[in-house]
């Protein structure tokens, strides 16, 4: 990911890191982000804004528009953090336009957001293997959503081809 972000050739990359929950897409923006060359880097995680259980489309709809839209016009966006206990949007937070972004989360590659994206990387990993994962690390709090989680990834995979749309794909056992 690194060779292909140097070779976007872009002064303020944006990376799209996409994924079903559980593949590794917050570990692997982690990984990128203290690997980044260059100066600090900005890291939007959806998981921060999506609006609720049912919120995967609308919090995709959140970065593009607020996100990913103005920096491509060169201006700073924001968004808003979900607070889940209360249901409602939190404080805001501000993405400058002048460093580099890495936004990961399940539903960003779209045929919306990835003309928006310099390197836009599809995750993926076994399904038994990804909900054992995200479980390990949400446990109870995930575990009645988790199908209805899944079946809006499904949706989001047949209907955008997110792996299509990607520049380089991770495949984590």
């Amino acid at each position: 990911m690194l060779r292909a972000v140097a070779a976007a050739a872009a002064a303020h990359p944006v990376v799209l890191i996409d994924g079903c929950s559980g593949a590794g897409k917050t570990s692997l923006a982690r990984l990128l982000a203290a690997q980044w060359q260059g100066g600090p880097v900005q890291l939007v995680a959806l998981d921060a804004l999506y609006p609720g259980w049912d919120g995967l489309d609308a919090g995709v709809e959140i970065v593009r528009a607020a996100v990913l839209v103005p920096r491509a016009r060169g201006e700073a966006g924001a968004w808003r953090r979900w607070d889940w206990d209360a249901g409602a949007p939190a404080e805001e937070h501000v993405v400058d336009p002048v460093l580099p972004l890495i936004v990961e989360g399940s539903g960003v590659l779209t045929a919306a957001t990835a003309p928006l994206g310099d390197v836009r990387v599809w995750v993926d990993a076994p399904a038994a293997a990804r909900r054992r994962r995200a479980l390990d690390r949400d446990g109870d709090l995930y575990r009645p959503h988790w199908e209805r989680w899944a079946a809006q990834e499904r949706r989001h995979v047949a209907r955008d081809d997110p792996r299509g749309l990607a520049t380089v794909e991770v495949v984590v056992p």
